[in-house]
């Protein structure tokens, strides 16, 4: 999943960073508010963790201008604010939930599994597509309960294609999201993770669940 972090604190943003890319997310992050909106209402985010004081732009402008232009993706306030005003402010503006600087890395991850959970449509914490289930908060992965072991980057991989289950995702998208790169570049890498990842949840079974769309991409589904 792909997330954009707009804080100017370089320590507190370098440190969101790396615990969210060790949980295998794909991150944006930027320190000006102006250019926050400008790449919110651009890019392509699953969720967005936006501080409120912001240079160039306030972050409750940032959040008012997305909310406005209909940027639907989840947005967590991460701020040193902790006033009950602001934070009525914050969530009558749009924000998804609310959450004071300095806290703990555990409920900042959990709070983003959490909104995006909320986003993707699932009302309890396990994906599932037929009898491969997924759970975020644990990353175990099993198919008719058998335990699946997956690298950082398949399970990556897998979670986005659960999270929209049923849909077709061009190879643009997954690298967006899984990579947070360019597609040129990943083309073939890209391909050859799918291989991986069908060789581990499909090998050995009579009902595939992954499938390639010829000349558009891939979408993981239960066959009719």
């Amino acid at each position: 999943m792909r997330i954009l972090v707009i804080e100017d604190e370089a320590k507190v943003a370098s440190f969101i960073r790396r615990a969210l890319e060790e949980e295998s997310y794909a991150v944006d992050v930027c320190d000006d508010g102006a250019k926050g909106l400008d790449m919110g209402r651009t890019g392509c985010y699953d969720l967005v963790i936006l501080d409120l004081m912001l240079p160039g732009m306030p972050g409750l402008e940032v959040l008012t201008a997305l909310r406005r232009d209909h940027v639907n993706a989840p947005i967590l306030i991460l701020t040193a604010r902790s006033q009950t005003d602001q934070r009525v402010k914050g969530l009558d503006a749009g924000a998804d939930d609310y959450l004071t600087k300095p806290c703990a890395i555990e409920e900042l991850l959990a709070r983003v599994r959490a909104l995006l959970r909320r986003g993707s449509g699932e009302a309890v914490g396990l994906l599932h597509v037929d009898d491969l289930m997924l759970n975020p908060a644990t990353r175990e992965v099993t198919r008719g309960g058998r335990r699946i072991d997956l690298t950082a980057k398949e399970y990556a991989l897998l979670e986005y294609l659960m999270r929209n289950a049923g849909r077709i995702l061009t190879r643009p998208m997954i690298a967006e999201h899984v990579w947070n790169q360019d597609f040129d570049t990943f083309t073939n890498v890209i391909d050859v993770y799918v291989n991986y990842l069908r060789n581990k949840i499909d090998r050995g079974q009579d009902r595939k669940l992954l499938h390639t769309i010829r000349g558009s991409g891939y979408t993981l589904k239960a066959e009719e």
